[in-house]
């Protein structure tokens, strides 16, 4: 598809973003898996139920506007989703395995914030209000899931650290026995 005015790169940024929800829906699932956390579990399936409404919204907005949502493959989200596969099968402590996946998850939820941001202004200056409306809603969503993680990062890594240290002080105590 050649971009040849607003309208047309509106298009290509829906359908960018409409292949980047459908790449999600098949994400998500894994990730809630892979968190040991029940909250972060829970996040995950909360944001794959929004996901799929995410991508119903652009589906509405590209029909009413003639035009087929699918079609353009989002290579970033797929670069962002294969990052957060390589964190599913790594090795590592439940807890640390949780903080990879808020990482990842993040790195998501910063890209689609960015996207929507745009296409939420592109359909405002193109006067429609209705398809602005379900954008702000979708943007809403993605900040809203970016504070969810926020918050499960902050408890998680605070968790971490805290037995990081217990594990130091131990480990210390030990050595010192040994030393004396």
């Amino acid at each position: 598809m050649k971009i040849e005015s607003l309208r047309d790169l509106y298009l290509e940024q829906l359908q960018d973003l409409y292949n980047a929800e459908q790449q999600l829906i098949k994400a998500l699932p894994k990730m809630a898996k892979a968190a040991s956390s029940g909250e972060l579990k829970a996040a995950f399936e909360e944001h794959l139920e929004k996901t799929r409404g995410h991508a119903q919204r652009i589906e509405t907005i590209c029909d009413q506007m003639g035009e087929k949502a699918g079609g353009k493959k989002c290579k970033a989200m797929e670069g962002l989703v294969k990052e957060g596969g390589e964190v599913i099968e790594e090795d590592m402590e439940a807890a640390v395995k949780d903080a990879a996946l808020i990482a990842a998850a993040q790195r998501v939820e910063h890209y689609e914030i960015a996207g929507y941001g745009c296409v939420r202004s592109y359909a405002t200056k193109l006067g429609d209000d209705s398809a602005a409306d379900l954008l702000s809603q979708t943007l809403a969503e993605e900040k809203e899931a970016d504070e969810t993680l926020n918050g499960i990062a902050e408890e998680l890594n605070l968790e971490i650290s805290e037995g990081q240290d217990l594990t130091q002080k131990r480990a210390s105590k030990t050595s010192g026995r040994r030393a004396a």
